[in-house]
Parts: structure tokens; C-alpha cells; sequence
């Protein structure tokens, strides 16, 4: 637990200083100031406005840094293009909503003279039908015209910005020793700076010293790997990675019942570990290229399905070829857009029933659970067509995220 609380405090430190630097820039926000600003974006521009079924409502209003001493009008309007500068002003991926998926209950407010605050404007988000599953979607409700002063409006406060932050309830697959196996590709995905990730949710993590592998990505002939595995020499729930060689144990104390989004990124000089977007581990490495073929569930060879077998759930299993940045990583806790730059192959695990599981990017990476094989010894693979009869789905309370 205190990992976790230490994990939790840094991403909060971290997004402070987001903050903080956000404001340093431009047109800094003074209340000494007279002006004009959209109530809540004093620090930050970006609100969450949370959705768990619609309609949903958000209400706006508009503020003055003293009284005003006339009726002060203020038309409002959402403006798409906002969501364009706004990427290219802080290097995000945020969605402007789809068109049709909400609406204003009226465009003007009012400042009534003697006050310092509107009336509100309601923002509805009446469909999510339009929506795409790992986009992350911004309504920008932006000032257009004012009328009964002469004060400006503050710039970096002239547009709010609604991140649209959903509950999703989803599927993943219930880890089975009898699924464990191996599926190889016809082809390679060639990676020299890279990025793996994989959500995992642990159920028998039981702090014994005995290993419990539950993943490997891997070179056809399994001479490059990502190898993970917990409990390796007596490490205490602690994660253990080996990538090429390059072996390290997570600061990290894992726990049952919680959801991780594990990310491993290789930027060309070191491997960095990162927990649900907050960085574990990082370590210098020189990796001469990897030509990812070959994904492990489980562990497969001979009687280890079983013996080193970890009780988990597992989604969201993507290769990147490129370092994700932190703040790409923290965007892509529920899902990522799979058009996104760099992702060669995502497996959702979202089919919620068979045994293929389809590659989203649309490069041709699926996965037939029947087509697979297991080593019984050192050199021999033998097919394991039943592997695709032991693939358990699951949806249920516990996988549920908030955007």
C-alpha cells in the first residue's frame, strides 16, 4: 500500500507542476486584474466533466475580476478549432465530441450589474453513440462576443475546456493455465526505440518466493524478449523485468484487487518502467534492435503452465514503435485511439467471446488462440489447438475505469 500512496503522490506532484507551468505561460491570471474569465479555468483550462450515462449536464458561467457596473452580455459557443490549438499549444491528442453528441441550452449569460458572476449556460452531452473507444474527447465552450464593458477577456481563461471523462465497464480475459501458449506471427514488427504496455489486474499474488511469469513478448526464436514474472528471489510482490538481458525489480509492491497499466519504454539509452503513467524504474541499456514475433501468455513450457501460474486478468496489450512520453502514457490509462503515431499492434481483449483476438490498428496482427504452441522440452513446440478452449472472459464491477 505504501507504493501505491507513493505512486499516487508523485502523479499528484507531477500534475501540479503541469499546471503551474501552464499558467507561467502567457497571459498570466490576476485577480488585481480587470477582466473577464470562464468560471474554473483560473489554473487550468482542461475540467473534467464526468459521464456515466446522458443526458449529462455541465454548467458554465462567466466571472469578472471586480463587480460590474452595467449588465454585462456574454455570447458563448463551442468551437471545434480550439481543440486543434490547444494540441498544438501543449502537445496533446484530445477529441473535439462528435457533432450532434451535445448542445447548449441557450448562448448568452448575463453579469448582472453589482455582481461578479453570470448565470449559467447548461452543457449537455445528450449521446456518447459517436464516441471511439480509447479517444479522449474535449468540449471547448469558448467567449465570442461581449457587450456592456469595456474589459478584456483574460486569453488563457477565454476557453474551457470539458474533458468528457467516462465510467466504462470492459472486458479482459481470466488468466488460465490451460490457455497458456504461444502464438507466433507470419511476420515481425522491427522496434529500436520502443514501447510495450499491458493492463493487468492481480488475484494470487501471495508474497512466496516462487516465480509467477505471466507474460513474454519475443523474437520468434525467443532469443530477445520483454519477460515478467513476479516473486523471482524473494521479491515481495515486486515485479520482475527482463528485457534482453537487461534485468531489474520494480520499486513497485503490487497488490491483489487493484487494475495497472504496466508500460516498458526503451528511448535508445535507457529502459524505463512506468506504473499507471508514474515512473518505478529506470535504468541505462543498449538494445541492438528487436524484431517482435512471438506473444507468451502465461507461462507455457512444460509443467510451468501450472507451476509458476499467476491468478490475474489481463487487457489492453499494445507495441509501440517509439518512446511514449509520461503524459502519453497517463492519456492512455483506459484505451488508446488505434490510429495513434507509432502503435504497430493493440489487442483490446475485448471481444468478450472465441478465442481470436483481433489486432485494432488494422496492420493484420491478429491472434487465432487455436493456432498456437507450447515447448514440452528444450527444443520441441507441439500445438495446443484445446489452449483456445481454456480462454475465460470476464466483465463484471471490478473492470470498470474512469476516463
Amino acid at each position: 500500500m505504501k507504493s501505491i500512496l507513493n505512486i499516487l503522490s508523485t502523479a499528484l506532484l507531477v500534475f501540479t507542476a503541469v499546471i503551474l507551468a501552464a499558467c507561467a505561460a502567457g497571459d498570466d491570471f490576476d485577480y488585481d486584474k480587470t477582466g473577464l474569465y470562464l468560471s474554473g479555468t483560473e489554473n487550468n483550462p482542461v475540467v473534467k466533466f464526468k459521464v456515466e450515462d446522458t443526458p449529462a449536464s455541465y454548467a458554465v458561467t462567466v466571472q469578472s475580476t471586480k463587480k460590474v457596473e452595467n449588465d454585462v452580455t456574454v455570447t458563448l459557443g463551442i468551437d471545434a478549432s480550439k481543440v486543434t490549438e490547444y494540441n498544438e499549444a501543449n502537445t496533446t491528442t484530445y477529441f473535439a465530441v462528435p457533432e450532434g453528441s451535445v448542445e447548449l441550452d441557450k448562448t448568452q449569460v448575463t453579469i448582472a450589474a453589482g455582481s461578479a458572476i453570470s448565470d449559467a449556460i447548461n452543457v449537455k452531452v445528450v449521446s456518447t453513440d459517436e464516441f471511439k473507444e480509447g479517444c479522449t474527447y474535449v468540449i471547448p465552450v469558448t467567449v465570442k462576443t461581449i457587450s456592456g464593458t469595456d474589459a478584456p477577456v483574460i486569453e488563457t481563461c477565454k476557453t474551457i475546456f470539458l474533458r468528457i471523462s467516462r465510467v466504462l465497464n470492459f472486458y479482459s480475459i481470466q488468466a488460465n493455465s490451460g490457455a497458456s501458449s504461444n502464438f507466433i506471427f507470419d511476420q515481425p514488427i522491427p522496434l529500436k526505440k520502443f514501447t510495450y504496455e499491458v493492463k493487468i489486474y492481480p488475484e494470487g499474488l501471495n508474497r512466496t518466493n516462487y516465480p509467477q511469469r505471466f507474460l513474454a513478448m519475443e523474437q520468434a526464436d525467443e532469443s530477445k524478449s520483454l519477460l515478467l514474472r513476479f516473486n523471482e528471489a524473494n521479491s515481495d510482490n515486486k515485479l520482475q523485468v527482463i528485457l534482453d538481458g537487461n534485468k531489474f525489480i520494480s520499486n513497485t509492491e503490487f497488490e491483489n484487487g487493484h487494475w495497472y497499466l504496466l508500460s516498458f519504454v526503451y528511448d535508445g539509452n535507457t529502459i524505463a518502467m512506468y506504473v499507471n503513467g508514474v515512473l518505478d524504474t529506470s535504468i541505462n541499456a543498449s538494445i541492438d534492435g528487436i524484431n517482435f514475433q512471438r506473444y507468451e501468455m502465461g507461462m507455457s513450457w512444460g509443467g510451468y503452465n501450472t507451476r509458476q501460474f499467476f491468478a490475474h486478468r489481463f487487457c489492453e496489450l499494445r507495441v509501440w514503435d517509439r518512446a511514449l512520453t509520461a503524459s502519453e502514457i497517463l492519456g492512455g490509462m483506459a484505451g488508446v485511439d488505434a490510429q495513434s503515431n507509432g502503435l504497430k499492434a493493440y489487442w483490446k481483449f475485448n471481444e468478450g467471446k472465441g478465442h481470436i483476438f483481433h489486432d485494432a490498428t488494422g496492420n493484420g496482427f491478429d491472434m487465432d488462440w487455436s493456432k498456437t504452441s507450447r515447448a514440452v522440452n528444450e527444443s520441441d513446440m507441439v500445438p495446443t489447438p484445446d489452449a483456445a478452449n481454456a480462454i475465460q472472459w470476464v466483465r463484471d464491477d471490478k473492470n470498470k475505469v474512469t476516463e
